[in-house]
């Protein structure tokens, strides 16, 4: 069958055995739910045509069975990636927290964007607010090219509208109900909600199976943390049909799992919503002049005794033997949480091809490391047990336990030593870095030493997180304030 996609794009669609052998087209292959199209180029017909060979795809997760797996077409995801992140000056001074660097070249909102893409989710809006343009330049460069507006797919970056008044977004469930024209309009059966600034890997198809089998009106996904740890989340509290009878948003005194009084069962801040009850519950949120607006503190323990809403226990994706999942909300968590990416066995797989996390990977070469023959042992461009990213020139400097991200240059006899290096970082020849995290486009000057004498490092005007990780903004004027020191 010809089917027209544009004026002068055409696919001839052909359904293949199973079993049959796929060829090597050189081309991609464009995975839908239950299908898999490899896409092979013909000649000799007007326009571009290309033949789409339709086969069954055997992905599914490692818990999901060999059952057919479930059409996610009328599933549409809202991303809220408008947070502040204060808790992550200054790397959040010129950007959103959803939009900061890991492990090099993703960002952390790529893992919440790869889990809904993983999960055949293809219908995605991207809630944003604070300083915006680096999360839209991500997004725009690195992510519109999986999704095909033709085929009802899309990843839209939402800024405030404002549709309903003059306010900012005042919670989260007021940031879904300023949109809530857009998401009617896309008229989804289930909505999942997700915050666009946490690491783990999640497949949300599951969820949303599990949701449909309850018959729910809200599910939302359950994480167990330490007693300790509760106060920073929603405490839930289930029957023995995981169904939710209690729901507590960071309370001082969190109510322990029963049996187990070090654990708690805590929100994970993922919802899977019906649609329509959704729409009702946000509309009367909205007219309650007492409501903060916000799905923890508001809606959840509104509806906990007259709907049915269940938790729906975490399942981790990244085949380790213990559940990943980090909030990098502080310096120090998000620096720990890059430092575990370069160990030998690291809690995060990045290397797993059947859950991979996408990003935006710019067009540079790769790696460089130069000056390790001609003889001089304290001049060799060496890594060890470091990530370099393409574009980096190592230039007879060392670099021990870093993460260095695309276009960094470090200069002979430089020496970086357990810290993440962003984006065009220019580190100056003799110049030591330890234990320091610094922002894109920093120029450090020959000969500083950074992390060393955590006084002179604040006197610098640099911020030093409680473990003495020292920060440098790319705002903080690194060279003057170095040059005035060498002068002094």
């Amino acid at each position: 069958m010809i089917v027209t996609v544009a004026e002068t794009r055409y696919f001839l669609l052909t359904t293949v055995d199973d079993d049959s052998e796929e060829p090597d087209s050189g081309m991609p292959s464009y995975r839908k739910p239950d299908l898999t199209a490899v896409i092979l180029p013909l000649r000799g017909v007007g326009g571009t045509v290309e033949s789409v060979r339709i086969r069954p795809s055997h992905r599914t997760s490692s818990n999901a069975g060999e059952h057919r797996m479930l059409d996610m077409s009328d599933t549409l995801a809202v991303v809220l990636a408008g947070g502040k992140g204060s808790r992550l000056e200054p790397l959040t001074r010129d950007r959103a927290k959803p939009a900061v660097p890991f492990c090099g070249s993703y960002r952390i909102v790529d893992f919440s964007l790869s889990n809904c893409l993983n999960s055949g989710i293809r219908k995605m809006l991207v809630l944003t607010q604070y300083k915006a343009m680096s999360l839209d330049r991500h997004i725009n460069l690195g992510w519109r090219h999986f999704f095909c507006r033709e085929l009802g797919e899309f990843i839209d970056v939402v800024p405030p509208q404002q549709r309903i008044d003059e306010h900012w977004y005042q919670g989260t469930a007021d940031a879904v109900y300023q949109n809530i024209y857009t998401l009617e309009k896309e008229r989804p059966n289930y909505v999942v909600i997700l915050a666009g600034d946490h690491i783990y890997k999640m497949n949300y198809r599951q969820m949303v199976e599990e949701h449909k089998r309850q018959g729910a009106d809200l599910t939302i996904g359950a994480l167990r943390v330490t007693s300790d740890q509760a106060s920073r989340f929603g405490v839930m509290e289930v029957d023995n049909t995981e169904r939710v009878v209690g729901f507590d948003e960071k309370p001082d005194e969190p109510k322990t799992i029963p049996g187990d009084d070090r654990h708690c069962l805590a929100s994970m801040g993922i919802y899977v919503f019906t649609a329509r009850f959704l729409f009702e519950q946000l509309c009367a949120d909205a007219t309650d002049p007492n409501s903060v607006h916000d799905f923890g503190r508001n809606i959840i323990p509104s509806i906990i005794n007259s709907q049915r809403v269940f938790a729906y226990p975490f399942v981790d994706e990244n085949g380790k033997s213990d559940a990943y999942w980090r909030d990098v909300g502080t310096l120090d968590a998000y620096y720990e949480a890059n430092m575990d990416l370069i160990t030998i066995n690291p809690e995060l797989n990045m290397y797993d091809s059947s859950w991979s996390v996408r990003t935006y990977q710019p067009i540079l070469p790769p790696p460089k490391f130069v000056f390790g023959s001609d003889g001089h042992e304290d001049r060799r461009g060496q890594a060890l047990d470091s990530i370099v990213c393409q574009g980096c020139i190592i230039s007879g400097g060392t670099v021990e336990r870093s993460i260095l991200s695309p276009n960094v240059r470090i200069n002979s006899y430089a020496s970086v030593q357990d810290s993440i290096v962003f984006e065009g970082v220019n580190i100056g020849r003799h110049a030591k870095i330890r234990r320091a995290i610094i922002d894109k486009g920093v120029n450090i000057p020959a000969g500083v030493q950074i992390g060393y004498d955590m006084d002179q490092d604040r006197r610098r005007g640099f911020v030093v997180s409680d473990n003495g990780i020292v920060v440098i903004a790319k705002a903080d004027g690194v060279e003057h304030l170095l040059e005035n020191e060498q002068v002094a």
